[in-house]
């Protein structure tokens, strides 16, 4: 058995080396690194893939929130509400522009926004919600977004580790994370299940008037070189990285298959034992498994994770401090105890190695490892 990685990139990349090489020796040869052809057409084929809606490239999915913001014309005080469960990328971009954040908890089993408590924090200064698809699955879109129409206020989605996943309304339409709301942003880190091979981020809107908007921010505010309309930034996808994304995206079905064959074997040996909790699955949204997150229900979670990596099996723990009680974004009315969900979930979360390239002994050998731990 050879060792067992949280994300194998190296294997995907044997897998599809003669396209991704070929790919990138052209950008070699025509030495158009930046804004090359490759771009559009990666633009293209993404928009292509999320059903038509504009999609803006950009240099990561930092980059793709506060631009979003941005084109919002949110203005320091302005209040957005996100959930606290969440990667810091969500509140930082809010502080860089001066804006407050608004913590709500999240749901137990889900891990989404909590969609009652959204609708608890709204006030007057309250201009955009920002819903975080977190681990693979959608947040409840549907009474989020008629709660937003009703207030007035925009919805960011961050469908960083979501990209692919499908919320079905309940007159039957579908959508894939990020199409949803007023502007969907995404991250192309390389260990996304879309992932470049350095930074990498887009923009989605169906709003072709704000899409144009956000592609003149994205590129220092202008639309004619030299002729500066907004305040912008200088937020580029390079060519060699949107070739390969290019090539990627042709994969990213058969990479959502092959987590969710992964996920079903963990569900399958892991489901019944009683000091865990399996992720569940929500009715209205598929899932693309961007992370396999357990609870841990009896015992320390912290003691089990070290236990696996003495065994030689990594885990993660996404995320071990709240944004509350982080100190860069610490507000005098939320100490601990604010959210009781989240801060339980700092200390019984923990991810197993998921991704495209895991074969059936390592699988076997991190279920019965695991059981083993639990004796069941």
């Amino acid at each position: 058995m050879g060792q067992i990685k949280m994300v194998d990139l190296h294997t995907q990349y044997l897998r599809i080396k003669a396209e991704i090489d070929e790919a990138m020796q052209h950008v070699l040869h025509t030495t158009a690194f930046i804004q090359g052809p490759e771009v559009a057409e990666f633009a293209a084929s993404l928009s292509n893939y999320l059903g038509g809606v504009n999609v803006i490239p950009c240099a990561n999915g930092t980059d793709a929130l506060q631009i979003a913001l941005m084109a919002l014309d949110a203005k320091p005080g302005d209040e957005v509400i996100l959930p606290v469960h969440t990667y810091v990328a969500t509140a930082e971009v809010l502080a860089l522009l001066g804006l407050k954040p608004v913590f709500v908890d999240v749901d137990e089993h889900a891990f989404n926004i909590n969609v009652v408590q959204v609708q608890q924090r709204i006030t007057s200064r309250t201009i955009a919600i920002v819903p975080v698809h977190l681990y693979g699955q959608c947040a409840d879109m549907q009474p989020l977004l008629e709660l937003a129409a009703r207030e007035g206020l925009s919805v960011i989605e961050d469908a960083a580790q979501a990209l692919g996943a499908v919320y079905t309304f309940k007159n039957g339409i579908t959508k894939k994370a990020g199409t949803m709301g007023t502007i969907g942003t995404t991250s192309f880190f390389p260990t996304k299940n879309l992932g470049c091979f350095g930074d990498g981020g887009a923009i989605f809107t169906s709003d072709d008037v704000l899409a144009e908007k956000i592609r003149m921010i994205a590129n220092h505010g202008q639309k004619i070189k030299y002729h500066h309309e907004l305040v912008g930034v200088n937020s580029r996808l390079d060519t060699l990285q949107a070739a390969v994304l290019k090539v990627k995206l042709k994969y990213l079905r058969e990479y959502e298959s092959l987590r969710n064959d992964v996920a079903r074997y963990y569900d399958a040996k892991l489901s019944g034992v009683p000091a865990l909790r399996t992720p569940a699955r929500v009715g209205n949204s598929t899932h693309v498994f961007h992370q396999y997150t357990l609870q841990i229900l009896e015992g320390d979670r912290d003691q089990f994770k070290k236990y696996l990596e003495e065994k030689g099996i990594p885990t993660m723990i996404y995320y071990p401090v709240p944004l509350h009680l982080q100190k860069a974004y610490r507000q005098p009315e939320f100490g601990p105890g604010s959210f009781p969900i989240t801060e339980k979930l700092s200390k019984t979360v923990i991810s197993l190695p998921i991704h495209t390239e895991m074969p059936g002994d390592q699988l076997e050998f991190i279920s019965t490892t695991i059981r083993a731990y639990f004796k069941a």
